[in-house]
């Protein structure tokens, strides 16, 4: 398994996958085991990769099998979730210090081929993108939808992410998430 940074050749293969794992388009099936809720256009991963340097993937061989996202605040403002979850963080005290936007940043949406869920590749793709965003912010912040159990569970006992609190937004409850990015991953082998 290969860990990197994607490039604009794999728009299409990250695209695939969100398609496939899409709360819109995932089969009822697959939908108790995870899915992504934000949607994004090939424009918005083609700002990820060229603007953040944001958009970490996994690959088996050829094929894209997980990618995982994280950009600074400014990126996440074009969606009205994001902009919300800015504004509240000067209401936020994490790890002994207010969150802002210069020391902290948004992970996520994560996502891994079906195939791939349960092995190294959730731990191993978090420590990637870690390391990548350490160097920029002491803080990774995220949310999860309380219906995604699966995602929460891989979170918070998986990754070791630590629950700041829940909100509500546009009708749905989540938990916002914080962790060290001086930490490394617990089971990741990067």
């Amino acid at each position: 398994m290969k860990y990197r940074n994607a490039t604009i050749r794999d728009i299409p293969g990250v695209s695939e996958l969100q398609q496939k794992y899409h709360i819109s388009t995932i089969s009822e099936e697959d939908k108790k085991d995870g899915f992504v809720t934000t949607l994004f256009t090939e424009e918005q991963f083609k700002e990820l990769i060229e603007k953040e340097n944001g958009l970490a993937i996994a690959c088996d061989g050829d094929r894209i099998v997980a990618y995982a996202m994280a950009a600074s605040w400014q990126y996440w403002s074009a969606w009205p979730l994001f902009q919300y979850m800015t504004d509240d963080l000067p209401n936020i005290e994490y790890l002994g210090r207010v969150l802002s936007i210069e020391n902290s940043y948004q992970y996520g949406p994560i996502c891994i081929d079906k195939d791939y869920r349960g092995s190294e590749v959730l731990p191993n793709i978090f420590e990637f993108s870690r390391l990548q965003m350490s160097k920029r912010y002491p803080i990774l912040i995220t949310f999860i939808n309380h219906i995604n159990h699966r995602s929460y569970i891989a979170h918070t006992k998986k990754l070791g992410l630590d629950v700041i609190k829940n909100f509500e937004f546009n009708n749905n409850q989540y938990y916002e998430l914080g962790y060290d990015t001086s930490k490394k991953t617990k089971g990741s082998r990067i």
